[in-house]
C-alpha cells in the first residue's frame, strides 16, 4: 500500500505542525509581553492632573476610530485596514470548519455564517490587502519608510486567505495539496506573528493604554 504524499503532508500540518506553531506563537507572545513589562517606566513625581487608569482604558477603545480628518487624508489605508481586520476575524471565527477546530481543541463552539458570505468576506479582505499594498507603493513617503519586513509580513498575511479560498473552491492544485498549503500558511503566520510587526495584534493594547496613561497624568487629550 503506497502512501499519499499530499495526505501525509496535510496530516503532519494538522498534527505536529500545528502543535509546533502553537508553541512558538505562545512562547513568542509571552516573551514580547515580558519584554514590554521589563522596560518599566521612569517615576513621575508630579501629581496627576487626571485619572491615568481611566485615561488609559479610554484610549484603548477610542483609538479604534481614526482621528478626525485622518480617514479623508488617506481613505484607502484606513478603509482597507478596517475591512481587512474585520474580515480576518469574521473568517477566523465564523467559518464552519474553523469553528470545528475550536470545538475539537477547546470544547466550545458557536453558530457559523453561511459559506457564500464567508467567501464574499474573504474576497473583500484580499482586495483590501491588495489596495493597501498599492497605496503603500504609490505613496512616496510610505514607500520610503517601508522595509523588507513590511512586504514579507503582507505576503504572510495574504497567503492564508488566498490558499483557503483556492482550497474551498478547488482551484489550482488538487484539494488535499491545497488544503495542506492552507494549513501550512496559517502556521507560518502563527510562527512569524510574535517576532515581526504583526505582534501589534497583542501589543497594541499595552501601547494604547500606556499612551493614555501618560496623557492622563499630564491632563492632555487622548
Amino acid at each position: 500500500m503506497t502512501s499519499d504524499p499530499a495526505m501525509d503532508l496535510l496530516m503532519w500540518a494538522r498534527g505536529p505542525g500545528f502543535q509546533i506553531a502553537t508553541v512558538v506563537l505562545l512562547f513568542g507572545i509571552v516573551l514580547r509581553i515580558v519584554e514590554i513589562l521589563a522596560l518599566g517606566r521612569a517615576r513621575d513625581l508630579a501629581p496627576p492632573k487626571a485619572s491615568p487608569a481611566q485615561s488609559g482604558l479610554r484610549t484603548v477603545f477610542s483609538r479604534f476610530l481614526p482621528r478626525h480628518g485622518m480617514a479623508m487624508r488617506s481613505p484607502v489605508i484606513h478603509i482597507g485596514g478596517y475591512l481587512f481586520h474585520a474580515g480576518f476575524f469574521i473568517v477566523l471565527l465564523f467559518f464552519g470548519p474553523h469553528i470545528q477546530l475550536f470545538e475539537e481543541g477547546f470544547g466550545i463552539g458557536w453558530p457559523g455564517l453561511p459559506s457564500p458570505l464567508i467567501e464574499a468576506v474573504t474576497v473583500i479582505s484580499m482586495v483590501a490587502l491588495v489596495a493597501v499594498l498599492i497605496a503603500r507603493v504609490r505613496d512616496p513617503v510610505r514607500k520610503l519608510l517601508s522595509t523588507f519586513e513590511d512586504y514579507a509580513v503582507w505576503v504572510v498575511t495574504f497567503l492564508p486567505f488566498l490558499t483557503g479560498f483556492m482550497a474551498v473552491n478547488k482551484l489550482g492544485l488538487p484539494y488535499t495539496w491545497m488544503m495542506a498549503l492552507h494549513v501550512l500558511s496559517v502556521e507560518l503566520l502563527m510562527v512569524v506573528l510574535p517576532f515581526t510587526k504583526l505582534t501589534h495584534a497583542v501589543t497594541f493594547l499595552f501601547a494604547r493604554y500606556y499612551n493614555g496613561w501618560v496623557n492622563g497624568r499630564k491632563g492632555a487629550a487622548t
